[in-house]
């Protein structure tokens, strides 16, 4: 119920702190602009009758000395895979979740871009929050700038979890 409907910036959509299964948790008590409630939102990251996993790669690609990025204006990773749903020749519909870890060296910085929904943990912590049915949106972290937030020092691997949600064609 919550892919095709509201278009609307809907941040505050997950708590702070992931859950104790990794996922997000779904802060709001009821509806927001475009999610109907838990219930529906719990859907969105775990296999459900709605829902189901698929396990691709993301090539990251080295731009400069150290910098790397994954930038695909046309990512659709379930075009002819799960559910038979097309709408201009992809399926529009999906959720991402990426795991991965970093050694904080210090002066690290992480940027996404992308459209609809967007969560970016690090060390377990909210860094990113672009919530909500949208346009292409960016956000930055600095991590040098969070470190006491996040409780991270300099010389020690931390979690990057990313939640994305592609909700309208």
């Amino acid at each position: 119920p919550d892919f095709e409907g509201a278009i609307s910036d809907d941040r505050g959509l997950v708590e702070d702190d992931l859950g104790p299964d990794g996922k997000p948790v779904y802060a709001p008590s009821g509806a927001t602009a475009t999610v109907s409630g838990q219930t529906s939102f719990d859907q969105w990251y775990r296999d459900s009758d709605v829902n189901m996993a698929f396990e691709i790669d993301l090539p990251l690609t080295e731009e400069s000395p150290g910098v790397f990025a994954f930038d695909d204006s046309e990512f659709f990773p379930i075009d002819d895979r799960g559910f038979d749903e097309r709408t201009a020749g992809h399926n529009f519909h999906f959720t991402t979740e990426i795991h991965a870890t970093f050694r904080y060296r210090g002066g690290e910085t992480f940027t996404f871009r992308g459209d609809d929904d967007v969560f970016v943990f690090v060390n377990d912590k909210l860094v990113i929050d672009l919530g909500g049915v949208h346009g292409v949106q960016e956000a930055t972290v600095d991590f040098d700038s969070e470190a006491s937030r996040l409780g991270i020092v300099t010389g020690e691997t931390y979690s990057l979890d990313v939640f994305h949600a592609e909700r309208h064609t």
